[in-house]
Order: C-alpha cells, then sequence, then structure tokens
C-alpha cells in the first residue's frame, strides 16, 4: 500500500455567493481571524504527513500562489525592523520539505474535472482532496490524519462524512451504507450527487474530504456531464465502487461551511473565540453586545 502523501486542493471556484468580495480576491483567501481558509486546509494536510500540495486554480487565483509563495521584500522589511515573530509566521507557511504544484482548470467543468486536472501531478498514487471551503475543527487530530488511518485499516477510499439535516440533501453528496454499520467506517453501497430529501432514505453526506485510490483518473476520464452540466466526482466515485471497495468516514470535528455567509460568520466567531491571543477580550465584547 502507498503511503499518501499528496493532495489537492480544488480551488479554481468563482465564489460568487461572496460578490463583491471575492471580485477580485479569491474566496480560498478569506481570513477566518488572522489566517485564510486555505491555509487552515493546507495545515491540516501538512499535519497528517502530506508533503506534495497540488493547487487545481484558475487565472483570477494569483494570490493563493502568491501567499504560498516567498516574499523576499516583506521578510526583508519584517527583519529590518526587527519583527522576529512576524517574520518566522510568513517563512513557516510552508515549511521546509513540502512543495507546492500549481495547475490550471481550463474550464469550469466541475469538482470532478478539477480531480481529473491534478492527474500529471499525482500519477499512480492514492491522494487526498481537500475542500478549503470546509473548515473543520478536527477533535484532537485533524480529519485527514483520521482518514489516513481508516485508508491503511481498510485500503479503500474513504469519504469524510456527517448528518446533515434531510431537507438540505440536495446540497450534498449523499451515501448509503451498508446495513445498519453505525461504526466510524462504513462500506459505502451507493452515492448520488444532490437528491432531492424525496428521493433517499439517507441524510449522510459527504462534506470535503475525500482519500481517494489512483483508478478514480480512468473513471473520471469516462465521466460524462452530470448535475449542473458538469463532471462529478460522486458520478464517478458512484462508478468506482463496481470495482473497489469505498468507505465512509464519520470524523471527529466540527465542520464550518465556509461557502455560505452564516457557516463563515460562525467560524470567525469560534475561531475567535479560541484565539491564544483575542480569545478573552472578544468573549467580554460579545458579551457586552449582549447586554
Amino acid at each position: 500500500m502507498n503511503k499518501i502523501t499528496k493532495a489537492v486542493f480544488p480551488v479554481a471556484g468563482l465564489g460568487t455567493r461572496f460578490l463583491p468580495a471575492t471580485k477580485a480576491s479569491p474566496k480560498e483567501m478569506l481570513p477566518i481571524v488572522d489566517k485564510p481558509l486555505i491555509q487552515y486546509a493546507v495545515e491540516e494536510a501538512i499535519a497528517a504527513g502530506i508533503t506534495e500540495l497540488v493547487f487545481v486554480t484558475s487565472s483570477t487565483k494569483r494570490a493563493i500562489d502568491d501567499h504560498f509563495d516567498k516574499s523576499y521584500e516583506l521578510e526583508s522589511e519584517l527583519e529590518k525592523k526587527g519583527k522576529i515573530d512576524a517574520l518566522n509566521l510568513v517563512r513557516n507557511i510552508v515549511p521546509r520539505g513540502v512543495s507546492c504544484v500549481y495547475i490550471r482548470q481550463p474550464e469550469a467543468l466541475g469538482l470532478g474535472h478539477a480531480v481529473l486536472c491534478a492527474r500529471p501531478a499525482i500519477g499512480n498514487n492514492p491522494f487526498a482532496v481537500i475542500l478549503p471551503d470546509d473548515l473543520i475543527d478536527g477533535d484532537g487530530a485533524g480529519v485527514v490524519s483520521q482518514m489516513i488511518l481508516a485508508y491503511e485499516a481498510t485500503g479503500g477510499s474513504q469519504l469524510g462524512v456527517e448528518e446533515v439535516p434531510r431537507h438540505e440533501t440536495d446540497k450534498y453528496g449523499i451515501v448509503n451504507i451498508a446495513g445498519d454499520d453505525i461504526g466510524d467506517t462504513s462500506k459505502v453501497e451507493k452515492i448520488v450527487e444532490k437528491p432531492r430529501p424525496e428521493q433517499t432514505s439517507s441524510n449522510l453526506a459527504v462534506v470535503g474530504r475525500y482519500l481517494l485510490t489512483p483508478r478514480i483518473f480512468d473513471i473520471l476520464e469516462a465521466t460524462t456531464k452530470g448535475a449542473g452540466g458538469e463532471i462529478q466526482l460522486t458520478d464517478a466515485i458512484s462508478a468506482l465502487l463496481e470495482h473497489e471497495d469505498v468507505f465512509a468516514y464519520r470524523f471527529a470535528g466540527k465542520r464550518y461551511d465556509c461557502g455560505s455567509k452564516l457557516g463563515y460568520l460562525k467560524a470567525t466567531v469560534e475561531y475567535g473565540l479560541k484565539h491564544p491571543e483575542l480569545g478573552v477580550d472578544f468573549q467580554e465584547y460579545l458579551a457586552s453586545i449582549e447586554k
């Protein structure tokens, strides 16, 4: 079994739900307190032992490249002014031994197409897919770390899942699991992209974390456009079930849907409350507003 050392970050989307904030700045660069969303996703990957970060991006997302690149002028100014803590923060955004690869997605053809674009960088290796919109505060270990352990135990692809309100099933890929299996790792029997509530008996949703075997690339090559006129990763995973086992993994942690304004605000508040420098003062401020 090959060790998982590569992660794909599909970041080519337009972020229209956050306009006008995302007109000139990528949605993945929206900050949660003092770090952009994409950095939280990258830190989760690195903590899991990922050493190659593959960003599937677009021509409008140069800020992401710049964020993870070295900034000579900024580092020089911080060093001259003796701001060593800030200098170390900037220098350690990407630790030594971790590399970044940027691949353009030429057309907005969906998540499945974005993952397929990463094939040259992934090769014949298992890999993670991390959607930065889903910010997950892992319970102890990050979600990717948890899922890698599940992958090593089962040898099969893993889908990070959680139960969602039944009226929201049409926003997610929904999985049905085998029998009454309610453990952390359950064999997937079926997966459907965004079914209406009356069309599914399950409310177990895939939420922004995948570990996939390289067989998925051949299947994506043959996958036609599905919901929304896009090449859906969910459809490819459904076809993958015919060849090998796929597992639903119930992760430990709290997810914030930062692709929505309300979810983004919730994450900002809760991460602000636990911030080591700001948390106490912020809590006092919120209490004063409530009064």
